[in-house]
């Protein structure tokens, strides 16, 4: 059945549509941290923070049921629904971002971010890090990695090199922060002298696409900065750290202790409902609307404010950037007793969790091992995947009802896998 699945998406999809894992999961159901697979086995999703306050959440399918009963259109009509959502997220921003755009997608929220960067600065030159993902348009994904652009990266781009947690022969803190800042500070040079001048950087707050690399409150404080200094715009993208996943904080850019000028989410706004936003000040959102003619057909509609509505509310009601905060550290305490020939890290903060592994050398990164340790995972009824520049580390980053129990099952099951899967030399 999964190759006939398979065979179906090929030839009605195109090719190398990705999946994940070597041996793809037929998921049919879901419900809190819980999957189901076709045949009836039963997974516990440590990875996908889309469902935030977990899989098909009552109050939010009933949310969406009954304003979808009642009516969905978009926002050149008058509706109430999408101010009040505005009204509660902006609640819980500083800095006087008190603005939205709403959207359907982060990629969308981030090609508009962008382009705010260039109304307010007048300049198109833009700063991300070399190990990043930031969306799918034209305008984002030139930010990615993962596939080089057609005919090379656009002159107006520059990658400067992501944080790293290990490599840095012993760099102090503020000596790793001082050298991502005297990265920034050379391509803002650049762009400058190449006459696209500088707009802005944007980067998410935790690091999370990058492996989130070690760092701590106050890394940021150099660069910022620079950018300051240079008249450029600090983009936050909080698609991933957004919304309590922090555990101490509900924002990235809270716990990382940095103004953004601009603060894009997605994914976890709506619990799988597409909904997306950027949340800018009134000055910046002036100068976007200014210079760009901007209407989007779903973004903001009935359905989506409800959904988005109903998610917040859960967040709220059943405590759950605090069970972030308590239950990741219980995980992190028992990822941090782990024993492996290969284990060289266990990081993370909140509902973000990670274990990086490396050859017996001490500096290869061991990536064919980490992939068999995905897989083995999948086997024992774990889902969670891989992340970082060579995929050598775990990502583990559950939905928000995420239990103390469900950790203890996840680790249990990481320990029998490790010493089940064979140590072998990543190509």
């Amino acid at each position: 059945m999964t190759q006939d699945l398979l065979d179906r998406r090929a030839r009605l999809m195109g090719p190398n549509v990705p999946t994940f894992y070597e041996t793809p999961v037929h998921i049919v159901r879901g419900q809190g941290v819980r999957l189901w697979d076709a045949d009836g086995k039963a997974y516990i999703d440590c990875y996908n923070n889309v469902p935030h306050v977990g899989h098909c959440h009552p109050r939010v399918v009933a949310a969406i049921a009954q304003q979808s009963a009642e009516l969905n259109t978009h926002t050149r009509y008058l509706h109430d629904g999408v101010l009040t959502y505005i009204e509660r997220l902006t609640a819980r921003l500083g800095h006087g971002l008190s603005q939205a755009i709403m959207v359907c997608t982060g990629s969308e929220a981030n090609d508009i971010a962008l382009r705010m960067a260039q109304a307010v600065t007048g300049k198109t030159g833009i700063i991300a890090t070399d190990n990043t993902y930031h969306g799918n348009t034209t305008a984002t994904s030139v930010l990615s990695t993962r596939r080089p652009p057609i005919g090379g990266y656009p002159p107006h781009v520059r990658l400067v090199p992501a944080p790293e947690s290990l490599g840095t022969d012993g760099a102090t803190p503020m000596q790793k922060a001082q050298d991502f800042a005297n990265h920034v500070a050379r391509a803002i040079a650049e762009l400058e002298t190449s006459g696209f001048g500088f707009s802005g950087l944007m980067l998410c707050p935790y690091f999370a696409n990058e492996g989130f690399p070690v760092q701590s409150p106050g890394f940021l404080d150099p660069t910022v900065a620079l950018v300051r200094a240079a008249g450029g715009l600090l983009l936050a993208d909080e698609v991933q750290p957004g919304f309590g996943r922090m555990g101490t904080h509900f924002w990235g850019h809270e716990w990382l202790g940095f103004a953004p000028d601009v603060v894009t989410v997605g994914k976890p706004m709506a619990n799988g409902y597409p909904v997306a936003a950027v949340l800018a000040r009134p000055d910046v959102m002036a100068a976007f609307r200014g210079a760009f003619g901007y209407f989007n057909t779903f973004g903001g509609n009935p359905v989506a404010a409800a959904a988005a509505l109903a998610t917040l509310d859960v967040i709220d009601d059943e405590g759950l950037m605090e069970n972030a905060r308590v239950v990741g550290d219980y995980m992190q305490q028992r990822l941090s007793a782990l024993r492996h020939p290969l284990l060289v890290d266990t990081r993370g903060h909140g509902f973000f969790m990670g274990a990086e592994f490396v050859q017996s050398d001490g500096k290869t990164p061991a990536t064919d091992f980490t992939i068999a340790v995905v897989e083995a995972m999948v086997a024992r009824g774990v889902l969670l995947n891989r992340i970082g520049r060579h995929g050598n580390t775990l990502k583990m980053r559950p939905p928000m009802p995420f239990a103390r129990e469900d950790a203890d099952i996840v680790v249990d099951a990481l320990i029998d896998a490790l010493a089940h899967t064979p140590i072998m030399k990543s190509a």
